[in-house]
């Protein structure tokens, strides 16, 4: 293969991942919408169901001859999947999107900083609070704090969530464990979304949104990162990942017309390129989990 022919592959598969990446944060938008009919954990409950079926119809993964400590692991990751998914939609309902995704990421960055063990990723890590203190702007009195504190938890779980993602992927083929853990994680979640949402779950319109919150959230980037990773080595694609709070707070603006200050901009820039230096420091150290693994 020529060199021209290379990158041009490269070039095609990282817009996938960007092309995957714009899904995602479009179907959060559109989750957001959801908000007034169903809640934000019965939002998760449609999102993690649909994902779940969709999954486990493409994937057919086997359920049979798997050992104690195989189901252990994909039921930790199932619970650590659906409770990392709550606490975001949680947050989204008090926060506009471009910040709750910011803040989350610190979580995946905090873990790339400690994988890398360098000093200079600790610069990284000091870039990456700035842009949080910044958006911030000495108190978050400008964004609601329990917002604020539910997507700090779900960057906490998030770096469970990458863990428990590596463990599963050496025990499961293809993305056999996430079709299991996303079933586990709906089906864990189901009862308390039926009983925020109620009949909210019987109207069509309901139901085709939820739909469409699994396939633009899940289904979609999914297929995209895995045909991308065939391409791209895993630094690059972690990199690419890094875009995620810039891409969330366009699809903010986009679809819930949500409108941020300036200094909120440059916080989010901040945050996007420490999270990129971290994660070149840390894939140096070649300890990083297999960066599919590690997009929720």
């Amino acid at each position: 293969m020529s060199a021209s022919d290379r990158f041009g592959g490269a070039a095609v598969a990282s817009g996938m991942v960007v092309a995957g990446l714009i899904c995602q944060e479009v179907g959060a938008g559109v989750a957001v919408l959801l908000f007034p009919s169903t809640g934000p954990v019965g939002t998760v409950t449609l999102r993690l169901v649909f994902s779940a079926m969709l999954l486990l119809a493409i994937f057919r993964p086997h359920f049979r001859g798997r050992s104690r400590a195989d189901w252990l692991t994909v039921a930790g990751f199932g619970v650590v999947l659906g409770a990392m998914n709550v606490l975001f939609y949680l947050a989204l309902e008090r926060l506009p999107l471009g910040p709750t995704v910011t803040i989350e990421y610190l979580g995946p960055l905090v873990l790339s900083v400690v994988i890398a063990r360098r000093a200079s990723a600790w610069l990284w890590a000091a870039l990456a609070f700035a842009g949080v203190a910044l958006l911030g702007r000495g108190g978050f009195d400008h964004l609601d704090p329990i917002g604020v504190g539910f997507a700090a938890g779900a960057g906490v779980l998030w770096v469970g969530y990458i863990l428990m993602s590596a463990r599963t992927g050496k025990r499961f083929a293809r993305l056999d464990g996430l079709a299991i853990a996303a079933a586990i994680g709906g089906l864990g979640v189901l009862p308390f979304g039926i009983a925020t949402a109620g009949s909210a779950f019987l109207d069509p319109s309901v139901l085709l949104f939820g739909l469409g919150v699994a396939v633009l959230s899940s289904a979609i980037p999914y297929g995209l990162e895995l045909l991308a990773l065939r391409r791209l080595p895993a630094d690059t694609f972690s990199i690419l990942l890094s875009l995620a709070p810039a891409l969330a707070a366009g699809a903010g603006f986009v679809v819930l017309h949500q409108t941020l200050e300036v200094w909120d901009l440059v916080a989010i820039a901040l945050v996007v390129v420490a999270s990129m230096g971290a994660v070149r420091a840390a894939n140096r150290r070649r300890e990083l989990p297999p960066a599919g693994e590690i997009t929720p």
